[in-house]
Order: C-alpha cells, then structure tokens, then sequence
C-alpha cells in the first residue's frame, strides 16, 4: 500500500478512513526492503497470478492518493505494484490472436512437420531407390516420397506435441506454432494422426506392405522412444539414429529388396578384381536379395547422425540444458566429441568397403570417396583433441555438404551404370556392334 492505514480503520466508515491514512511516503530505502522481504518470506506460486488475480487489485475508488509511478526493485514485487492502475495492466496492452486463414494454416503445418528436416528424410531415401539394380517406376517412387514425407510430418508433430513446456524455455525452439500458440493441441493431434494414418496407408496400397511397417515403425520410434529419452537417458542420441538409418531401407524394400536373407546364398562379395577368382559378377537378382546391400545404406545414415547431430548439440548444449534435455554434449562434452570422432571413422568401411563389397557400387567408390572421409575425420579429430564450440562448428559444417556429397559418389559408381553411353562417349560402331549382337541371340520364331 502506498500509505500506512492505523489498527482503527477497520472500525470508522469509508468517509472518515481517508483521513486516518498515513500520508507520509515510505523512504525508498523502506520500500526496497519491503519488496525483499515480500519475494523472500512468501514462496513464488506461479498459479497465484492466474487463479488469485483478488489480490492483485488495483487501488479502491475511495482512495485520494494520486497514482504515480515508481521505480520497481530489481527483484520481486514492490508495494506499489500489488496496487497498480488499471491502466497498466490494461487489456489493450495484449496482443490479439489473430485468425487463422488457408495460407496462415498451411504455413503452420509446414512448421509442425519440421519441413527442413522431412525434406532430408526424403532424401535419404533416395539411395536405396537410386542404388537399386533393377530400374524403377516414377509413380512408384512418387508415392514413396510422399508416403515417407507424411510420415516423417506425424513424428515431428507428435514430438512437438509432448515438448511444448520444453520447447518454451529454448530460444531455437520457442517460435514453434504450439509455444507460441498459433495452433491448438487438439488441432496438432488432428493432424498429427491424419499423416500419420495417410503416410503408412498410401506405403502400403502404393508401394507395398514392408514399407508400410517401416514407416510406421520409424512414427513410433522417433515420437515415441526417442522423445522420452531425451528427458530420461543419452541413449536418445543412438535412438535417433536409428531412425535416421531407417529411411534409405524404405527405399530399398519400395523397389522389392530383401532386407533379410533367404537362403546362405544370398550372402555374396564383390571382390575388387585384382583378388577374384571369378569370371563372372552376381547378376542383378542377386544384388537385390544380398542383405550386405541394405546393411551398407544403414550404417552409412546410422553412423552420419553422430558427426551431425553431436556437433550440433554441442553448439546449443546451454540450451538442452535449461530444458533438461539429457543430451551427451551436457553431461559428458569430452565423450560426446569421443563418439563424433569414432563414427567418423566407422564411416570409412561403412561406405567405402562395404558397398563395393555388396556390389551396390564399383570399387572405384573406394578410392573417390577417401577425399571427404579425410576431410571430416580431420575435423572429428580436431574436435576430438581440443573440443570448443570452433571445432565442434566446423564438424557440423563438414557434415552438411558430406551427405550429398557421398551419395552423388554412390550414384556415380553404381555398378552396371554406363555413364559413357550417357555423356555420348560411346562410338556409333560400339553401338551397331552390340546391336548386331543383340539381334543374333534373338530367338527365331518357327
């Protein structure tokens, strides 16, 4: 209260109480120790100020002292502050909610989706439809870029849908469309189930039923499992991974390869040709029943994430923290740098032995690709050796142009793919040749 009221005011009208009030104004030096002794003897309850809005009432219409303002403490609540304005705490000061049209709507959804990141799921896919031997439809690959689009959509929603109070504490994350409340929870439930139901359906009707589950599959993993570590274990970090290795499956089994062997003949190597006895290389069928192929897109996503992901977080690991995101860039930077470095590595017989090995590629995939290996393995080290936020930068740069890179190499050397005949470095007598022979082999109708 601005002034001090005597023990008798309680017991005289309202006319007469405005002339017991204590005039004189509390020193500031009072004033301050009142607001200390307000916010240290009488616990902070956040509710209050929504639930006992009573008291927080501005100053009686019976009360003559003029309402000026005062300089407020530098912690906790003044006396004058219980008794503010009306016109302080006015509602017009607030800003109105505005209504939601098409265009607004969609551009919410693009943001629940995490759109930057779906892309890249997408893309990650491309792989296992690229390297496959046998060649694939357009409308078969369009439906697996929109079914594995719309599941990718379902997990980011759904795990923003259970990080809103987190995501509020995090500057990166504290403009998303629920925090800030441009969406209701009920509605980015709604379309969190409609993608998630859309994306498996079409994998399943479109493509085929192997790609269905493993849609579904990586829905449950990434907003399930996952989500609840992050709060609860380090292991999130290789959970997430896991699911960033599932998308390049996807596309393997959308073109019709096994992910599992069917036989002990399935299992077959592509030695270089210096060490090979064989004659003859594993035909196309063979290539798309060999496990050692889907194996080789997945470790190349799986370990990828780390040098990615652990770089990044070590970034913003001040912001995991205020969160309470058990992240290993938090607790333990030294390992977190150690775990960078070591799948850094991991990538080398990842890519560079295992697809040659798998005959997804040809073996001059081994020699091209030791260039960008080198480049971020030397970054993962640095890292490794010195950590800081320079290193740990400059491993998640490398990171970002190293993805594309390896999977234009693999494009690139995929075995079989005649690149001469597409540049036009092919002779036209090499062409007629092959032509001629084509035609002699042609069985001759009786």
């Amino acid at each position: 209260m601005r002034g001090r009221l005597s023990p008798l005011a309680g017991l005289v009208c309202r006319g007469c109480a405005p002339a017991m009030r204590n005039t004189t104004p509390p020193a500031p030096t009072r004033q301050i120790r009142l607001a200390s002794a307000f916010a240290g003897h009488r616990a902070t309850n956040f509710s209050a100020f929504f639930f006992d809005n009573h008291r927080w009432s501005p100053i009686p219409q019976y009360a003559t002292a003029p309402a000026t303002a005062v300089a407020q403490p530098a912690r906790g609540h003044s006396v004058d502050a219980l008794y503010s304005t009306p016109a302080a705490t006015s509602v017009r000061a607030f800003k109105q909610v505005e209504s939601l049209s098409l265009r607004k709507l969609a551009k919410v959804y693009v943001q629940l989706a995490k759109s930057n990141l779906t892309v890249l799921v997408v893309l990650t896919a491309l792989p296992g439809v690229a390297l496959f031997p046998f060649p694939t439809a357009v409308p078969m690959l369009l439906y697996t870029a929109l079914g594995t689009a719309l599941c990718s959509a379902s997990a980011n929603a759904f795990n923003q849908i259970q990080e809103v109070p987190y995501d509020a504490q995090m500057a990166r994350t504290r403009n998303r469309p629920l925090v800030r409340r441009a969406i209701s929870p009920l509605h980015a439930t709604g379309f969190a189930v409609a993608t998630g139901i859309a994306g498996p359906a079409i994998l399943w009707t479109m493509v085929n039923p192997a790609t269905a589950i493993l849609g579904a599959g990586n829905i449950a993993l990434y907003a399930g499992a996952y989500t609840y570590l992050k709060r609860k274990s380090i292991l999130n970090t290789w959970v997430g991974s896991v699911v960033g290795g599932i998308p390049p499956l996807m596309g393997w089994t959308a073109c019709g390869g096994a992910l599992l062997p069917s036989s002990a003949q399935s299992f077959e190597l592509v030695l270089p040709s210096f060490m090979s006895t064989l004659s003859a290389l594993p035909t196309d069928a063979a290539i798309a029943e060999n496990p050692l192929a889907p194996l080789a897109l997945f470790l190349f996503l799986y370990s990828w994430q780390f040098p990615h992901f652990n770089g990044l977080s070590h970034l913003v690991r001040e912001s995991y923290a205020q969160a309470g995101f058990r992240m290993l860039a938090v607790l333990d930077p030294h390992k977190n740098a150690t775990v960078a470095f070591r799948h850094a590595l991991l990538l080398v017989p990842a890519t560079s032995i295992l697809m040659p090995l798998s005959g997804l590629t040809t073996w001059a995939f081994a020699l091209t690709s030791l260039v960008p290996h080198a480049i971020c393995i030397d970054a993962a080290y640095k890292f490794w050796r010195h950590g800081g936020e320079k290193h740990a930068r400059k491993v998640f740069q490398h990171s970002l142009w190293y993805l594309p890179v390896l999977m234009g190499l693999m494009m690139f050397h995929k075995r079989g793919m005649d690149w001469s005949s597409w540049l036009g470095f092919t002779s036209e007598e090499e062409q007629t040749g092959a032509e001629a022979s084509t035609e002699k082999v042609e069985p001759v109708a009786a």
